[in-house]
């Protein structure tokens, strides 16, 4: 897509009914709703938020616990898959949040209109109800495992021409977005799902077919010990099955066998003792925490005795 000729600020907006006041094109600090609602979105945590949001969108979208994928750039994830992780996104962020659905646009903060759009390429599809309205923009970088977002308000002026996509939607264009998008964090890093850190030989050991959930659990905890390791990994290793973390429990004194100590966030007492070893587990994480000497050597070599 190419570069927009931008109108000048203080040039009457293209769009009639421009929600800027005297449909003027303004800078942000000129912009007083722009301002209200960056001081409501200055009192979260925007990019932990954000992070947790987009990871709850890509589990959502692999869908691990029935598919067993956990990469959304691996080949058997299409296209279209990828694409909806920003539909998702929407209900995410108003989750994490705790923003309630108002109408007309997605959200409303401070008694204003905000819509959220997110892309995991390089331009957003601003829907004509939401032209010249103020839109939190992220974008989602999936080869860099990175995010990032804006607050701009999407003028028609800032938008390309023509007839958009079959909905109308158009792209923002990039000189607006650089000069008068509000950054509300830099580049923040997406966890890296840590089934994406096995060799190919060890995912093919955890995810083989014919054994049990227990066998496919002291393996994924023995080959990523040290690893806090999600209900999201549980339940994709265990795709399929009842009550993963059950098993996952039960498997404590034999993974102890093997010089590992299994602790899970869900319990007070677990929790304590993790952190005691410098581990943060939230309520639904785990952790296998090396107890002897060289067991994920153990582990490639003698594949946990299995």
């Amino acid at each position: 897509m190419g570069r927009l000729q931008l109108q000048a600020l203080g040039e009457a907006c293209l769009n009639d009914d421009c929600r800027s006041p005297g449909g003027v094109l303004l800078a942000p600090s000129d912009d007083a709703e722009l301002q209200v609602v960056l001081s409501e979105l200055e009192q979260h945590d925007l990019a932990a938020g954000f992070t947790e949001a987009i990871r709850s969108s890509i589990d959502y979208v692999l869908d691990g616990a029935r598919t067993w994928r956990f990469n959304l750039l691996s080949p058997d994830v299409h296209p279209g898959e990828r694409a909806s992780v920003g539909a998702k996104l929407e209900y995410e962020v108003q989750r994490v949040f705790h923003w309630k659905k108002a109408k007309p646009l997605d959200i409303e903060l401070a008694g204003v209109p905000v819509d959220i759009k997110s892309t995991v390429g390089d331009n957003w599809a601003i829907p004509t109800e939401a032209h010249c309205h103020l839109c939190i923009c992220t974008q989602i970088s999936v080869k860099e495992n990175r995010h990032r977002s804006w607050l701009i308000r999407t003028h028609t002026s800032w938008l390309y021409r023509g007839k958009g996509n079959k909905d109308g939607k158009r792209g923002i264009a990039v000189d607006a977005r650089e000069l008068w998008g509000v950054p509300l964090y830099d580049w923040t890093p997406i966890p890296v799902n840590p089934l994406s850190r096995l060799t190919e030989e060890q995912a093919d050991k955890v995810f083989e077919k014919g054994v049990g959930q227990e066998v496919r659990l002291l393996r994924l905890f023995g080959y990523l010990p040290s690893a806090v390791i999600g209900r999201s990994v549980i339940l994709t290793v265990c795709a399929g099955r009842q009550d993963p973390m059950r098993r996952a429990r039960a498997i404590k004194d034999r993974a102890a066998a093997r010089g590992l100590l299994v602790l899970c966030g869900k319990w007070v007492d677990q929790r304590a003792e993790a952190e005691s070893y410098g581990y943060d587990l939230g309520p639904e994480d785990w952790v296998a925490i090396p107890t002897g000497p060289a067991v994920q050597e153990r582990a490639a070599e003698q594949d946990l005795l299995f």
